[in-house]
């Protein structure tokens, strides 16, 4: 008599072999990552350009800031300004893009208070790295120091000259530096956390596709 048992049939062999080399590189079967759907090709790109844009800025602007580049320090600065100055469209595009094609919702096991700081912290980013350009730009304005696009075209000034009023707003920059390196810091803590510890394959959203 045949068994009557339903056996489900096996479908190991229809993984993708993308999924099976990010499994073997990140450690998170694609089994494990199911749950997480992938984000859009478009907000990878530009999650991880601006990824590479902004954790740089943030030693480079304590470099600069303490006079620790020697001879490079004003091309340091230069650099500092440009990239700040690209960062500015780059978010609001980000934005655009988030409002326009909402990302998938978090896992429905994750506490509710890890919910709100996962979107406090995101929101926090978006708001500073908005704002913190734009500071940089009105402390430089005032300053009267050129703010050259990767050697391309000079940005105009956007405050009326004012040295004293350059350095208060320099140090809000300052500080809000600070303000951003702990909230990139708390981002990437958590990426590993969702990875690592809990494996729900949120870090593969912006990974795998």
């Amino acid at each position: 008599m045949p068994d009557a048992t339903c056996h489900k049939p096996a479908l190991d062999h229809l993984a993708s072999p993308v999924d099976d080399r990010v499994a073997r590189l990140t450690g998170v079967s694609a089994t494990d990552a199911g749950a997480a759907p992938a984000s859009t090709m478009t907000a990878r790109i530009l999650h991880w350009v601006m990824a590479i844009l902004i954790v740089p800025m943030i030693p480079l602007g304590f470099v600069i800031a303490d006079d620790w580049g020697g001879p490079l320090q004003e091309p340091l600065y230069d650099l500092h300004r440009s990239v700040g100055a690209l960062i500015i469209p780059l978010v609001l595009l980000r934005l655009i893009w988030r409002w326009t094609h909402p990302p998938a919702l978090l896992p429905h096991d994750i506490p509710e208070i890890q919910r709100f700081a996962a979107h406090a912290t995101h929101w926090c980013l978006y708001a500073l790295l908005i704002a913190q350009p734009i500071i940089g730009w009105i402390a430089t304005s005032a300053y009267r120091a050129p703010i050259t696009l990767l050697g391309w075209f000079e940005l105009p000034p956007i405050w009326p000259e004012n040295r004293p009023f350059s350095e208060q707003i320099s140090a809000i920059h300052g500080l809000l530096g600070t303000v951003i390196a702990g909230l990139v810091a708390a981002h990437i803590a958590a990426a590993l956390f969702h990875h690592f510890v809990r494996r729900d394959g949120i870090l593969l959203r912006m990974i795998s596709g």
